[in-house]
């Protein structure tokens, strides 16, 4: 007999189980699907968080090897990557539990197996113990994303990693080649560089972090290449030559040209990522694909299917786990007559090496194309005095206003902790608050937030720190 419920998830991700979890709280019966194995989707499981526990112990090994600087005696640093390697995987295995509590608590059915449309309203399960038929007025499809291979580079997630495989390295590389200078290649890249690796980043654009301000794009290259990083840009990887003790790496320039063989220990590819939607059965009921295989949705999420929904990296826009979330509440407070709403101008990104790069609303480069007239001001870390003790004063932040209204359109930073600060930032743009409010609101000192402040008065021409 089939289980009936108001909202099928399907997918256990940060997208998938926020939506369940709101399901829930606003009293709808609710079930959520994963074929993983654990909840917690990519994010949790082989994404930000297993990479966010091993950038923060890498950077302490780096920053154990300096602290005489300070005054603090270190001697006879030493790697043990096995444990490091044990420290991240334990993380992720009390996080992926803790999802696991908060589904039971709010009494919702957790099924690990893969899920199946047979009708609008009908999604088959098939898990260990069996078949399961499980009916339900509303179904948000929320299955994330999957990584994206080259043609003739076979990735083993041994010598040849994705994200996945590189954050199980059972050594360190001497050379390790990174394929995409995007978020994803230049944080794990950071990774095994603080452990020893040499590192060279290969990006067809030219330049680094697509999407990021242009001019902290150029100031996160300079710094990443004062620690060590090398960058081949405007440039594309051909081919992988596997030798029994190395790699060739064959790379061209983007635009045609001689080619150029790279000797390398292991390589990592970060070019992207697509819908994940296989085996979902779509088809069987109709519901419509874009070109690059997303569901289409309507502004409500709902699919071209009566009942049937779609959030997170399946649909158009930045696949981020906190977008996901945020479309979670949202698809979910529609279904239950609520109005459900995401703002899309103040989705915040973030690149956790070291110095963070954090962002959130417009780019100059975004203003500039649309004609918007605007005032820009900038505060350096080295300025701060926060910073300045700490010995973080690469970077600075940048504050974009409207040039009549004074209202806040962007905000940009590279520096220490920049991830934590942008959050300030989304706040305030959230409220629709003025370059001027955020300067004339008291922050406490010293503290690395009084960098956004400084640029907010900046905008202004008041800057007092400098």
């Amino acid at each position: 007999m089939a289980q009936s419920y108001d909202v099928v998830v399907i997918g256990g991700g940060p997208g998938g189980y926020n939506c369940a979890i709101r399901a829930a709280q606003l009293g709808l019966k609710a079930a959520c699907i994963d074929k993983r194995g654990t909840f917690g989707g990519t994010c949790l499981n082989v994404g930000c968080i297993p990479s966010k526990a091993l950038l923060h112990a890498s950077e302490v090994f780096e920053e154990a090897q300096h602290m005489g600087e300070i005054g603090v005696q270190a001697s006879n640093v030493k790697l043990d990557l096995p444990t490091m390697l044990a420290y991240k995987d334990r993380n992720v295995s009390e996080l992926t539990k803790g999802i696991e509590f908060l589904l039971k608590k709010n009494k919702i059915d957790g099924y690990v197996g893969s899920a199946r449309f047979l009708s609008s309203n009908q999604v088959e399960v098939t898990t260990e113990k069996g078949v399961e038929i499980l009916d339900a007025k509303h179904v948000v499809i929320a299955t994330g994303s999957d990584i994206v291979s080259l043609p003739n580079i076979e990735i083993d997630e041994e010598r040849v990693v994705s994200s996945t495989g590189a954050l199980n390295l059972s050594k360190v590389p001497k050379h390790l080649v990174v394929v995409g200078g995007g978020v994803i290649g230049l944080e794990l890249g950071s990774v095994w560089r603080r452990l020893g690796a040499e590192v060279t980043v290969v990006e067809f654009l030219d330049h680094l972090a697509p999407g990021i301000d242009g001019e902290v794009t150029k100031t996160f290259q300079r710094v990443l290449k004062k620690q060590g990083m090398t960058f081949r840009l405007s440039s594309k990887v051909t081919g992988v030559e596997k030798l029994k003790s190395i790699l060739k790496v064959t790379i061209e320039p983007a635009k045609g040209g001689d080619a150029e063989v790279l000797k390398a220990d292991a390589v990592l590819v970060c070019v992207g990522r697509r819908p994940y939607t296989d085996g979902l059965g779509l088809d069987t009921i109709g519901v419509n694909l874009d070109e690059r295989g997303r569901v289409g949705v309507d502004g409500h999420y709902q699919t071209n299917v009566a009942g049937v929904y779609a959030i997170g990296d399946v649909i158009v826009g930045p696949m981020l786990a906190h977008k996901a979330e945020e479309e979670a509440v949202a698809v979910v407070e529609t279904i239950a007559g609520q109005s459900g709403h995401v703002n899309y101008d103040i989705i915040p990104s973030v690149v956790y090496t070291n110095p963070e790069v954090a962002g959130v609303g417009k780019t100059e480069e975004e203003l500039k194309e649309a004609g918007v007239d605007y005032k820009v001001g900038k505060f350096p870390f080295t300025a701060n005095a926060k910073a300045k003790v700490a010995g973080s004063t690469d970077g600075f932040v940048k504050v974009i206003a409207d040039a009549k209204t004074d209202r806040v359109l962007g905000v940009h930073i590279i520096g220490p902790d920049a991830s934590n600060m942008i959050g300030e930032a989304a706040v305030a743009m959230e409220f629709s608050a003025s370059a001027e409010d955020i300067a004339r609101t008291c922050h406490a000192h010293p503290t690395l937030t009084e960098a956004v402040r400084q640029a907010a008065m900046g905008v202004g021409g008041w800057t007092m720190q400098m």
